[in-house]
């Protein structure tokens, strides 16, 4: 059974950065973790992804403020954010698919089988 514990997440004025951290424990035949975020009164969005090639995907609000990366001697996931916004202000979640892919990681909800239980980040203007 994969496990899946965010840690990192806290308070800061807009503009300010932050670094969340994901430490996956458990076999998991895949290749593709992902961030999702979730709103007060939003549905979950996914927020940046990357395969174990490499290769990633952001949401469009996130590009250039936001870089994921992954450690896989060290089974973590990491998602740095810079110039951070109010409107980044949700609870994060760290997820894993099962499976492998070669193209560019999803970032819907319904491709990931594992989810964390989440940290808050909340920005103030």
């Amino acid at each position: 059974q994969v496990q899946l514990v965010e840690s990192g997440g806290g308070s800061v004025q807009a503009g300010g950065s932050l670094r969340l951290s994901c430490v996956a424990s458990g076999y998991n035949n895949g290749n593709v973790m992902g961030w999702f975020r979730q709103a007060p009164g939003k549905e979950r969005e996914g927020v940046a992804a990357i395969q174990h090639f490499g290769r990633t995907s952001y949401v469009d609000s996130v590009k250039g403020r936001f870089t994921i990366s992954s450690d896989n001697t060290e089974n973590t996931l990491t998602l740095q954010m810079n110039s951070l916004r109010p409107e980044d202000t949700a609870v994060y979640y760290c997820a894993e698919k099962v499976g492998w892919i070669s193209s560019i990681p999803p970032l819907e909800e319904r491709d990931y089988n594992y989810w964390g239980q989440g940290t808050q980040v909340t920005v103030s203007s």
